[in-house]
């Protein structure tokens, strides 16, 4: 399955690995949890105790009006939903994707919230 792999501190990459479960765990190194934020054929799977597990802060989810509403803790992985199943990720949704995760991402709080600062 064709998957686009996000890790903290660096450029999403693109990775082949099995379909099942088990590889998505690995991948991420614990159990899955599964988060649709966007209206593409998508899902960000991450490690569900990824932030009480302290893992780094990856990427930051935002709103419509741009403001962070959830941050992802530790590597995630973007992959393609068909109707049952995850599935393969397309050609234009990595490279969309791709560019809308570039730039990893530091975190500080500022006056009672939390700025991300994009890292080129």
């Amino acid at each position: 399955m064709k998957i686009l792999v996000v890790e903290p501190n660096n450029n999403p990459y693109v990775k082949d690995i099995e379909k099942g479960y088990k590889s998505l765990q690995n991948e991420v190194s614990g159990y899955i949890e599964v988060v649709y934020p966007f209206e593409d054929q998508v899902a960000l799977i991450c490690n569900e105790e990824g932030k009480l597990m302290s893992m780094p802060l990856n990427r930051a989810l935002y709103d419509e009006t741009g403001k962070i509403y959830d941050i992802i803790a530790g590597t995630f992985l973007v992959v393609g939903l068909s109707e049952d199943d995850f599935t393969d990720l397309s050609d234009e949704l990595i490279q969309k994707f791709k560019q809308h995760f570039k730039n990893p991402e530091q975190f500080i709080k500022m006056n009672g919230q939390i700025i991300s600062i994009p890292i080129e």
